[in-house]
Order: C-alpha cells, then sequence, then structure tokens
C-alpha cells in the first residue's frame, strides 16, 4: 500500500482534493477536521501559529493508526499541521499544492462563517504563514502541483504522480 500526504497552505484546495479523490473510490481522509486534529495552547510569541496562542495540530496517535492499518490499495491523507513531521516515516510520498495568493484569499474568504479565513483577520494570518511556511512546505515535498486549476486537474495529476 502507498500512503500520500497531500498537503499546503489554507485555501490551496487541499479538502476539495480529498473529497474529489474519495468520490472516485480511493481511500481518502482530511485530517484538517476535528476528527483528525485539536486546538493546542502555544506560546503567545509562536507566530507559525493560525491563532494568537493556539495551534492546530494532528492527533497523533490516531493518525498513525490510520496510516498503520494495512491496505492493499492507495491511502491518501490531507492537511497541514506543524507536527505533521512525526509521521513522515509512514508516509511513502509527500504532494504540496501551491496556489497565487489571490487564488487562496479567493477560496477562503468564500467560506461560511464558521470557516477558516472567512475573517479578514485569518486572511491576513494565512497570507503572512504562506510567506512563512510554504518555503518549509516545499524542503520536505517530494512533488509540488500548482492546484489554481478545477481539482479533478489537481486529481488527474496526483494520480499521475502517485
Amino acid at each position: 500500500m502507498k500512503r500520500v500526504l497531500i498537503t499546503g497552505m489554507s485555501g490551496t484546495g487541499k479538502s476539495a482534493t480529498v473529497r474529489e479523490l474519495a468520490a472516485r473510490g480511493y481511500a481518502a481522509y482530511d485530517l484538517d477536521t476535528p476528527e483528525w486534529s485539536h486546538w493546542i495552547d502555544a506560546a503567545p510569541d509562536d507566530t507559525l501559529t493560525p491563532e494568537d496562542g493556539k495551534d492546530w495540530v494532528w492527533q497523533v496517535d490516531k493518525v498513525r493508526m490510520l496510516l498503520s492499518q494495512p491496505r492493499e490499495a492507495m491511502l491518501f491523507v490531507s492537511g497541514c499541521a506543524e507536527n505533521m513531521g512525526e509521521l513522515f516515516p509512514l508516509i511513502d510520498t509527500v504532494i504540496l499544492l501551491t496556489a497565487s495568493i489571490d487564488t487562496i484569499m479567493r477560496r477562503v474568504s468564500a467560506r461560511t462563517s464558521g470557516g477558516y479565513g472567512h475573517a479578514e483577520s485569518e486572511r491576513a494570518k494565512i497570507a503572512e504563514l504562506v510567506e512563512m511556511i510554504e518555503p518549509l512546505l516545499r524542503e520536505s515535498a517530494d512533488h509540488e502541483i500548482d492546484s489554481s486549476g478545477p481539482v479533478e486537474a489537481t486529481v488527474n495529476q496526483i494520480l499521475q504522480l502517485a
């Protein structure tokens, strides 16, 4: 079984990509949901967090169990968390989704009022994190895909790479 992590910043299309993979019959999980992630306290001076004094991280034990389950087919997981590197030994391929800042801002501002990035302050934080975090994600990625186009095209590229 091959385990593929689809990562990227908020608004690059990770969740839409996982939904499309699942619709095509693949085992695909969005790890940026409360089922797989949770808020933790962070140092007030930690500027790499989505909220002051709070960080959204994977529930490592739960995600480890998901990644460790024997499967015959490919497993796709998506998400981006400060602690995801702990699970890299269980991941075969890391694919980074990227998009222009204009595309990201258009996508996150269209989210519902409870969705991260809907508020102007959250969009400002996303823009800041894209500059700081995306280069770090690029270092750990095996492949990079510009996800500015239709989600179907992004998924087709992922399937070619995986």
